[in-house]
This record gives C-alpha cells, structure tokens and sequence, in this order.
C-alpha cells in the first residue's frame, strides 16, 4: 500500500494521556517510584534503554490479568479520532511507535484507527511478568529507524513524513521527519523541535497535514 504521506505518533502522554508503565507499576505498588523514574527518562536525564530496564525489573510478578485492567484506564489524547480521520481522508497513514508496550498498543492502536505500530514487549512466564524486557528495546534510534522504514515500505519520500512526540527518546525521530512536532512536550524537546503544538489536542496538527 501506498500513501501520500505518513505521521508516526509517540505513544505515551501522545497518542494516549497515560503512561502505561505507571499504569503497571500500579498494579505492583510501585506506581510514584516508576513515575519519578520515567519522568527522568523523558526528560532526557537517564539512558532510556537502561531506564526502561529498571522500571520493567519494578514491575516483576504482575500478573498478566492486569492488562485487561490496565487497557480499561487508558485515555486517548483528546482530538485523536479527528486526527486519524483527517489523515485517512487525505490518503495518508498513521504509525505509533512507542518504548511503551505491543500488550497495551495491539488492543489500542486499531480501535484508534491507527495502520501500523511498534512497541516493546514484555517478558512474561507462569502468567506474570518477569520483570525483563522481551527482544531488542524500542528506543530513540528504533524510532528513527521505524518512520523511515515505514516510509520506504509505503512509497512516502522522507519530505512527506511528519513525526510527533514528548519526550526525549522522541528527538531523533523528529529530527529525521520531514516536520518534527514536538506535543505536550518536556522543554527539551520543546526547545529542540521545530515546532511546537501548545494545546494537548490532536486536532491541531490537521492545519499541517500536507
């Protein structure tokens, strides 16, 4: 499938309000620790791979029924759905990729319209987390990495991508698209990005769309 044109969106506290990992750290007790931590990582003060490792390790023995109740809490960004929309009427597709997690985003990112996606997965045995990332970690590079491969795969010359994301883990994708916005983001990402969407609704991003 070709498109005219592709937008890959952050996940957490971008496609979504939440940050999921906090959600699960809820489910451990551990939910300040974690969001303190994960506030550093966004911020750009912490290695995110290394980051990610030591808040996955917080979240050891939850149980994998705690998904359900987890998907249950998400909250879409306000304006997604018109986002979404928008960019399907104007022949375009949208990717998610995110350092959150494929056992939120499989269930999330088609009931959002969203065509394609990419997230880190969670190991799991005996029904509960172990407390391990499973496979390579989806960090700033991979990000990158993804939205130009989905361009390539989908016929999008790199002009024609546009990038959208929070946290520092997200500069390097907004650096390789073709427009890089930086949403409801951290300042230095705000300070880094070209441009800078004020409002914590999706639907100001259409006025861009090519």
């Amino acid at each position: 499938m070709t498109a005219r044109f592709l937008i890959v969106l952050d996940a957490d506290s971008t496609l979504i309000r939440n940050e999921v990992i906090e959600l699960l750290a809820d489910e451990a007790g551990r939910g300040a620790e974690v969001a303190a931590a994960t506030e550093a990582a966004m911020r750009g003060e912490v290695d995110f791979a290394a980051s990610l490792r030591t808040r996955v390790a917080a979240l050891a023995g939850v149980e994998t029924g705690a998904f359900e109740r987890v998907r249950a809490r998400v909250e879409p960004t306000h304006g997604v759905g018109d986002l979404v929309d928008a960019v399907h009427a104007r022949d375009g597709l949208v990717g998610v990729v995110s350092g959150g997690f494929h056992e939120i985003l499989d269930d999330l990112a088609p009931r959002l319209g969203v065509d394609l996606w990419r997230a880190n997965r969670l190991a799991t045995s005996g029904g509960a987390l172990t407390g391990e990332v499973s496979g390579a970690i989806v960090d700033a590079q991979a990000k990158a990495d993804q939205l130009a491969a989905w361009a390539a795969e989908h016929g999008v010359a790199p002009h024609r991508t546009i990038a959208i994301g929070d946290g520092a883990n997200d500069l390097r994708m907004i650096a390789a698209a073709g427009l890089g916005l930086a949403f409801n983001a951290k300042p230095r990402v705000r300070g880094e990005a070209p441009v800078v969407v004020g409002p914590v609704d999706l639907a100001q991003v259409i006025p861009l769309l090519p």
